[in-house]
């Protein structure tokens, strides 16, 4: 699993250095699409087949990748290494946003380029180490990990409001666009909204399922949960760099699109910073305790 983890880092920190750096390139121009709309594509570096509103988010996605995703698994493996618990939880999170930002790359989000190989490999190994993640803490360690004084209701309301975010948030301009036989708002050049379904089909679902579970008091609810709360925690850095990223591009947001969505992942991650540290602290004082590792 650490070796996975090794390929996460020097996979990510290879993909985004390059997203960020990589020239050449006509710049922007109009292009046409299948459905008779116009969209403005980047037209340079790795993003170059990308609309400017989609590489001006990706770049930005990258930098925060660079600054505080890499730093985040360097640290939480390392100490995972030695046997520490909160660690090994905070990595299983930190994985988790690899994996997600990572799957869209790889599946559809952006535009096929250069890098679309590695973006294929990150992924892969993402997912297979959070899936390693979750097997290094079985069903009989899930009960001692979080103990009776484990935060119940905080973690399962975030949770489920989480979930009822996304549906609505996605859920709606999906729904619209099946019922008038229209794509959906910002579809642009590519053949589906990736995002969308992501959060649709798994993070929501994932998000609701976690919050019963804990509710019921069941321990493997809250291994769920972490694996999204530092994704739902870094969502406001994230959210913050693309929007500036999108602006400096040109990109035009009213007032209302952008204090909105921002005000609200901030709320968004606010809490889920706190709920993160309150079950974070639930589990021990953090010594370092031999635990099962897989190996990978």
């Amino acid at each position: 699993m650490l070796v996975l983890c090794a390929v996460v880092g020097a996979g990510a920190a290879a993909a985004a250095a390059t997203g960020l750096l990589a020239a050449g390139g006509s710049g922007p121009y109009a292009f046409e699409t299948l459905r008779g709309e116009r969209a403005e594509i980047w037209g340079r570096g790795l993003y170059r087949y990308d609309t400017v509103f989609t590489a001006a988010g990706s770049r930005a996605t990258d930098l925060v990748t660079l600054v505080l995703g890499l730093p985040l698994l360097g640290a939480s493996a390392a100490r995972y290494r030695r046997g520490n618990r909160r660690a090994g939880l905070l990595l299983l999170g930190t994985l988790g946003f690899f994996l997600y930002v990572y799957a869209g790359y790889a599946l559809g989000a952006v535009a096929h380029n250069r890098l679309s190989l590695l973006h294929a490999v990150v992924f892969s190994a993402a997912l297979w180490a959070v899936v390693l993640m979750f097997a290094a803490f079985p069903e009989t360690q899930r009960s001692a990990l979080f103990p009776a004084g484990t935060p119940r209701l905080g973690p399962a309301v975030l949770m489920l409001a989480s979930g009822a975010v996304l549906l609505g948030v996605w859920g709606t301009p999906l729904l619209s666009a099946a019922l008038t036989g229209t794509a959906p708002p910002g579809l642009g050049p590519y053949s589906t909204e990736f995002t969308m379904v992501l959060d649709l089909a798994v993070v929501a679902p994932a998000a609701f399922v976690a919050g019963v579970l804990i509710l019921r008091r069941r321990p493997f609810g809250y291994l769920l949960a972490l694996s999204l709360l530092v994704l739902e925690v870094l969502l406001a850095p994230l959210i913050a760099a693309q929007t500036a990223a999108q602006l400096l591009a040109g990109v035009r947001f009213t007032i209302p699109e952008i204090i909105g969505p921002m005000g609200g992942f901030v709320v968004l991650a606010g809490a889920s910073a706190v709920v993160l540290v309150a079950v974070l602290r639930a589990v021990g004082v953090g010594e370092e305790d031999p635990l099962p590792r897989t190996e990978g």
